[in-house]
């Protein structure tokens, strides 16, 4: 990955925070530092992943004109958005930062399928939450929720996406159990955590 798109600097959700002080569009941080902050639980990261409402790609460019460049990461490719340039594939869900060709990779922005009020997932659209239940807070960080997260990891399955559920599984209330389990029986059907949730609940 390194060898082909190049290095990622190491930052954090307060790095991002200090970035977008002043934005005046909703955003949190997702991935693993999300998992991270709610479980307690130290883990590796690649990168920090800001999220913000695919609405917003303009807003969010030109907030940054001047210190990040962004780029369209869609598939394998990466595009710059030059000025005027607010337009992604429909497939496109990350928006790569960095401050110039010369530099390493910065934040990768996740997009979210979004309204002002609702939020719905976009593996399956009968699958939806208000954009508040979404969110949630720590040291003045919107984090998305653990349960959302944990549904967005769930088709890859990888060892650290395991690990993740693991660490927050036992700490999810009985509400965000319920929907969690419900919600994998929507978009996975016989998914290994749909068990486990349910001997939780």
């Amino acid at each position: 990955m390194v060898r082909l798109y190049g290095p990622w600097a190491a930052r954090t959700p307060q790095d991002a925070a200090d970035l977008l002080a002043g934005y005046d569009r909703p955003w949190w941080i997702a991935g693993g530092w999300a998992i991270e902050a709610f479980a307690g639980v130290p883990r590796e990261h690649g990168d920090v992943d800001p999220s913000i409402p695919r609405s917003d790609i303009g807003p969010l460019r030109r907030h940054l004109a001047g210190r990040l460049d962004v780029w369209e990461a869609d598939s394998g490719t990466l595009r710059p958005l030059l000025d005027g340039d607010d337009e992604v594939t429909a497939e496109c869900e990350n928006l790569w930062l960095r401050p110039s060709g010369a530099d390493p990779w910065e934040y990768d922005v996740i997009l979210m399928h979004t309204t002002p009020t609702t939020w719905t997932f976009k593996r399956d659209a009968r699958i939806s939450l208000p954009l508040a239940e979404i969110l949630w807070e720590r040291d003045a960080i919107r984090y998305l929720a653990p349960e959302v997260q944990l549904l967005h990891k769930a088709r890859a399955l990888r060892p650290q996406d395991q690990a993740d559920f693991d660490a927050c599984a036992p700490l999810l209330d009985v509400r965000a159990r319920v929907w969690l389990r419900d919600a994998l029986q929507l978009a996975h059907p016989g998914h290994p955590w749909t068990h486990e949730l349910g001997g939780r609940v």
